[in-house]
């Protein structure tokens, strides 16, 4: 990763929690709550996610610069969604936490040396190393991918019947 799509990604990373909040501003509970079917998650699933993911994503990034020979643990988002209460959890609540975390992490980010980029940690999951570069492209596009998540439900929601 060059610097410049580095800090590129850095830049789209730091835009995401101002969309999303925006996306869900002034939004009705039964939109927030709307499921195109059981197993599908709701924009309040989704926002649990965000901040959730946040939090992992944030830590993996540390064991890589900070730990010897990392090994990431694998988790299960649906889950995570289930056993972590998402559906008890304030909106609000979610999008500040999501946007204080990634705050954090782009602060850390912005004080490591390029080099760093290459460190890693093995993620079991993909039966190889990962690098703090890749966690920095994710960082940059899981946002936005939800973004885009959101505005289908939001407009789905609102051509469901009552």
């Amino acid at each position: 990763m060059t610097e410049v799509e580095f800090k590129n990604h850095l830049v789209a990373a730091e835009k995401s929690p101002k969309e999303i909040a925006a996306a869900i501003l002034g939004l009705p509970e039964v939109t927030l709550r709307y499921k195109p079917s059981p197993e599908k998650w709701c924009i309040l699933e989704i926002l649990g996610h965000l901040a959730d993911m946040e939090i992992v994503l944030s830590y993996r990034i540390r064991q890589m610069l900070a730990d010897k020979k990392p090994v990431i643990a694998p988790i299960d988002q649906d889950d995570w969604a289930r056993h972590l209460h998402y559906m008890e959890m304030a909106p609000a609540e979610l999008v500040a936490l999501y946007g204080l975390n990634r705050h954090a992490s782009l602060q850390l980010l912005r004080r490591i040396k390029h080099e760093d980029l290459d460190k890693s940690a093995y993620h079991p999951e993909m039966k190889r190393e990962t690098t703090v570069a890749e966690m920095v492209e994710r960082l940059a596009v899981h946002g936005t991918n939800h973004l885009g998540q959101i505005e289908r439900l939001k407009k789905e929601a609102g051509r469901k019947p009552n």
